[in-house]
């Protein structure tokens, strides 16, 4: 089988083992407890709840299979098939809540799926480099960190879905970044425990895996599932997708015919995650926040 293929099998394994696990830790950080209580706080209370762990052993399988994904094939080809993780994590929280997806929801989640293999065909994502250089790392903070800490204070002064979308940003951002270095990492595995120890990535890939993780349960908590989770969905790939053409010199090559039909896909992508938002905020709205 080839890499390409077996990248592709690898990130569909891992769609459905992280929407698992989002899943659980969506519940749990509404069922922790019932107090208003402040991000850090949230996060250590989650250390101590064991079916919070469980979600988190699920999606560490998740991550795993991301990894391997991401040792095999592109940023570009891994991201846009991690999007199929809400296909997988709405039919399962809509099971666990007893509130059925409506035809509607059915609707913008095909056209999700559509999407995305569109952008995987058409686009015909290459590989680059494994690790980016210093000074493009730099830039990436200098531009990403502004933009996350301005979404952190408007999550802060904002209530309800806006603060549960803002947060999710936060989360989604990161986690694109994690996937980026999670490359770097994964290609330095070969060469020794040392070298491992010795890459400055695998220390700043742990600190943001941490730090991800942290801003996505402060989300979850914020609003409803899908309030929160299409936007992690569609930001970690579009984030991580740019910084695999900055960063790692990544491309696509969907030939002269195929640009206007990547960029309809992307469109498509992005209306559907924000309608399946809306659609079940307006649910939530009228059945109550879950607890």
């Amino acid at each position: 089988m080839a890499r390409a293929d077996l990248a592709v099998l690898c990130a569909l394994g891992a769609a459905l083992f992280i929407a698992i696990g989002d899943v659980i830790h969506q519940r749990q950080a509404h069922e922790v407890t019932d107090e208003p209580v402040g991000h850090l706080q949230l996060f250590t209370r989650l250390l101590r709840d064991r079916q919070w762990w469980l979600g988190s052993a699920v999606a560490a399988v998740g991550f795993a299979l991301q990894a391997a994904a991401l040792g095999l094939g592109s940023v570009l080809l891994v991201q846009a098939l991690l999007v199929t993780s809400l296909l997988f994590a709405l039919p399962i929280n809509a099971r666990l809540t007893r509130r059925p997806m409506t035809g509607w929801q059915w609707t913008w989640a095909a056209l999700l799926a559509a999407s995305v293999a569109v952008i995987v065909t058409v686009g015909n994502p290459t590989e680059g480099d494994a690790r980016g250089s210093t000074d493009a790392w730099m830039g990436v903070i200098v531009v990403l960190g502004p933009a996350l800490l301005l979404c952190v204070i408007g999550a802060g002064i904002a209530r309800g879905q806006v603060s549960a979308v803002l947060l999710a940003l936060v989360s989604g951002a990161l986690w694109g970044v994690f996937a980026v270095l999670t490359k770097g990492v994964v290609d330095r595995l070969g060469d020794g425990i040392w070298a491992l120890l010795t890459l400055p990535e695998l220390y700043v890939w742990a600190a943001v895996a941490v730090a991800g993780t942290a801003w996505q349960q402060a989300s979850f908590r914020a609003g409803s599932l899908t309030a929160s989770l299409p936007t992690m969905t569609v930001a970690e790939p579009v984030v991580a997708s740019a910084l695999g053409v900055v960063v790692l010199g990544e491309t696509l090559r969907p030939g002269e015919a195929g640009w206007l039909t990547l960029v309809a896909a992307v469109a498509v992508m992005v209306v559907s995650t924000v309608a399946l938002a809306r659609g079940e905020a307006a649910s939530v709205g009228h059945a109550g926040t879950p607890h």
